[in-house]
């Protein structure tokens, strides 16, 4: 195996996309040459051991190696990274250093950007695509809001795919997995059309039948997927002091994903189990080794996203000047079986959902980089964004419920059932994000090894949503109709001194088909001040403050009433941080040390909240929270053909202080010292890689990689039995590689077992299910499974 094998090569630095033409200097995709690794972190091309920000940096073979074709792999490698898998990636999280946002709303924003050869993506969901073609992530842990705006309040996950070059050449790759009759293929040509005009075409398929047996479709494999896509990128030099760089890509995905499957019996609020009918009819659960259900709609999310980019960078007297243009649009349709059974019963309704959602996304970026060599270097610049998204969200309700449920189950429409209704409604709802910004990062050189840096940026925020439900029969799951005369009605009713929940009910004759409209605006002020010494040339120390912001939202999502229309105020954070990065030994090893803590503010989460004296739980400001820890990375390289590369983290991310609405019994507040969810304590991982030259046709690769995590808390609530239920025990993955390939890396074939000792385990827990139930996520990774990969270089 190759040195992209590795687990994860450690840097500290601050993330953006290379300007054309300014790759890694490197041998490999780890950007590792001569013991250096060269970004353009803080956007200008700079040796990543010399920039203060803890960053790591995973090659694109690596995170092909790790079996997941998008971001779920590069968990295993970076120990500050963490994902919540959910039932479609409109709601997937990811979590840096114990911080991210979860929330069903289509008016909240991550707190991980993702940004792809420097272009934001507005939606976490759209991060969630295969990763072909790629030349390295780089993960930047804390907040990274003074060049990389809002929505990196927790840090970013930077992706620079591979870019033109002036050689004729490409490769072509398969794989295929057991387990689940996976197969991928993907593949890439580069074509230098002129000496000046580069162009590079990228294309990928990939399959999955799935993990997860359905019985009510005669056991048929669920939780797979199918995805296609490609990539085309042209590189224009007209003269050696400018760069034009246009990329357009597509993908489409068809995933039967994120089916949960029933994972304890039937509970009370105790978390003791009762006798529940409804267990007759559902596959025998298993905890996390549960891996059936019998669910009559197959889960699924449909997937389309395309976009252009167009990026100039041109030399002005001794700066450059950089422009950065994109658009962007994506949809994605949920269906989801809300019931997880496969027929409505009495005492057991059938719910389905239908959601389909749209969205684009223009932004232009405009910077000024001066020379790094002078007293006060600077990068200057202005950012604009309009992100807008809109969905249609049907749910589908059987319901023949009786006054008691009866001891053996009985069909909705069979003898002895009470009369069937329908309920069903349909809402419409969208949001507008628009954002301008002006920022900049400037660094003063006292001396050639103590240096000041300092940052400042401007943020200005204009939040429109819009919400309107139309409802033909309420009933169980199904809210009454909602628009602006039922808003309208209900504060009406409330200044008349009726009590909330009544002037919900009455307020519901009062709709007009109009859509409610609210509106937020917000500035903000945020920045950094940091000190760097260089001990030496392979020596580096670090320590500053950096200010993190979140802008303002609302949660707009299907079952929106009146007592949920209030602005969720921005989130703000302070976070400081030391480091020492260590280049020794004529580059064999780089060990790299960070130690952190960071304090959130007005942390946007679900909780317990107070709008119109109704206690609701939702979307809303919850108090404060922080997260502490070390964390290390080293990569050794004894010899030419091994390397050893790993990192571990300590984390430590918990409520300081939630705010108790008035009303809210104590019970009702996630208590002091609690750890926030997918925030795992320890969290490491190692990976050793050996090519043998044999001196003969073909050389053999060796390796080997692991990864543990200790246990985290998969469900955010305020009841310790409901915690104590979903938390995911720790565990520990291995997985080995052994392969052959010519000298000249023109072929390869490579053999893989993953997780090797068939560890089971649960990507998340929720509550929710029926009777009482708790429901899973069983992951790809959860199962042992073999793979061989293929690939030709030319």
């Amino acid at each position: 195996m190759s040195p992209e094998g590795q687990a994860a090569a450690p840097a500290t630095a601050q993330e953006t996309s290379p300007a054309p033409g300014v790759a890694a200097e490197s041998d490999d995709a780890w950007g590792v040459s001569n013991g250096d690794i060269v970004v353009t972190a803080q956007k200008r091309s700079e040796r990543l051991q010399d920039v203060p920000l803890a960053v790591s940096v995973v090659g694109g073979e690596a995170l092909a190696n790790t079996g997941s074709p998008g971001l779920e792999g590069a968990t295993t490698l970076v120990p500050a990274l963490n994902i919540l898998k959910s039932g479609t990636t409109l709601n997937q999280s990811l979590f840096l250093r114990g911080v991210g946002t979860t929330t069903f709303s289509i008016a909240g924003e991550p707190s991980v950007s993702a940004v792809v050869d420097g272009v934001v993506l507005a939606r976490t969901g759209e991060a969630f695509g295969d990763l072909v073609d790629v030349e390295r992530m780089e993960v930047l842990r804390g907040p990274q809001g003074t060049l990389f705006g809002k929505n990196a309040s927790a840090g970013v996950i930077n992706i620079v795919t591979k870019q033109p070059t002036r050689d004729f050449g490409g490769y072509l790759e398969g794989s295929y997995f057991t387990g689940g009759d996976e197969a991928r293929i993907r593949g890439a040509l580069n074509v230098p059309i002129t000496e000046n005009l580069l162009s590079r075409f990228t294309g990928f398929y990939s399959r999955f039948d799935g993990n997860i047996r359905n019985d009510a479709f005669d056991g048929r494999r669920v939780n797979g997927y199918e995805h296609v896509g490609g990539r085309v990128q042209l590189k224009w030099m007209p003269s050696d002091a400018t760069t034009v760089a246009f990329i357009a890509d597509y993908r489409k995905n068809n995933d039967d994903c994120c089916a949960e499957v029933i994972g304890t019996g039937a509970l009370n609020a105790a978390g003791q189990p009762i006798t529940s009918p409804i267990f007759s009819v559902l596959p025998t659960p298993q905890g996390n080794e549960t891996r059936r259900i019998n669910q009559n709609l197959i889960t699924r999310t449909e997937e389309e996203s395309y976009g252009a980019s167009l990026q100039i960078d041109t030399e002005l007297g001794n700066q450059t000047v950089t422009s950065i243009t994109a658009y962007r649009e994506y949809s994605n349709t949920e269906t989801r079986d809300g019931d997880f059974l496969a027929a409505p019963y009495v005492g057991f309704n059938q719910l389905h959902d239908l959601g389909p959602q749209t969205g684009d996304t223009f932004s232009q970026e405009l910077r000024l980089t001066s020379p790094s060599q002078q007293f006060i270097s600077y990068v200057v610049g202005v950012y604009y964004s309009r992100a807008a998204s809109e969905r249609t969200f049907s749910r589908a309700v059987v319901n023949c419920n009786a006054a008691t449920v009866p001891s053996t189950l009985i069909p909705c429409g069979a003898p002895g059932a009470p009369a069937t209704t329908n309920p069903f409604g349909v809402a419409n709802f969208g949001s507008v994000f628009q954002n301008i910004a002006a920022f900049s990062q400037f660094t003063v050189n006292f001396t050639d090894r103590f240096r000041f840096i300092g940052g400042l940026r401007y943020t200005a925020d204009q939040l429109n949503v819009w919400h309107r439900r139309q409802t033909s029969l309420a009933g169980p799951g199904v809210n009454p109709n909602f628009d602006q005369g039922v808003f309208d009605r209900y504060n009406q009713l409330l200044g008349q001194g009726v009590a909330p929940g009544a002037a919900q009910t009455q307020a519901v004759a009062a709709s007009n088909g109009i859509p409610w409209r609210g509106k937020t605006t917000n500035d903000n002020w945020s920045g950094k001040a940091s000190l760097q010494f260089d001990v030496s040339r392979d020596v580096v120390a670090y320590g500053g403050w950096t200010r993190g912001y979140k802008g303002p939202a609302f949660n707009v999502f299907y079952n929106l009433n009146s007592n949920g229309t209030n602005v969720i105020a921005p989130e703000t954070s302070d976070s400081y941080e030391i480091g020492l990065k260590n280049t020794l030994f004529n580059g064999a090893l780089t060990l790299n040390l960070a130690a952190f803590y960071a304090k959130y503010d007005n942390f946007q989460a679900n909780n317990p909240d107070l709008v119109a004296g109704v206690v609701v739980t939702r979307f809303t400001n919850a108090g404060e929270v922080s997260t502490r820890g070390v964390e290390a990375d080293i990569v050794l390289r004894p010899i030419d053909d091994l390397s050893i590369s790993g990192g571990v983290a300590y984390t430590d991310a918990h409520v300081d202080r939630f705010f108790q609405a008035p009303g809210a019994p104590p019970t009702a507040v996630i208590a002091p010292g609690t750890s926030l969810a997918f925030a795992p304590k320890w969290k490491g991982s190692l990976g050793i890689d050996y090519r043998v030259r044999t001196g003969g046709a073909v050389d053999v690769f060796l390796g080997a990689q692991g990864n543990y995590q200790s246990e985290q808390l998969a469900l955010f609530s305020p009841d310790p039995v409901q915690r104590s239920l979903a938390t995911i025990d720790g565990y520990g993955l291995v997985n080995l590689s052994a392969g052959i390939g010519d000298q000249d890396d023109r072929f390869r074939l490579t053999f893989q077992v993953r997780n090797l000792f068939d560890q089971s385990f649960a990507a998340a827990i929720a509550n929710g299910g029926p009777s009482g139930s708790y429901r899973y996520q069983i992951p790809r990774e959860a199962d042992r499974y073999y793979g061989v990969t293929g690939r030709i270089n030319f």
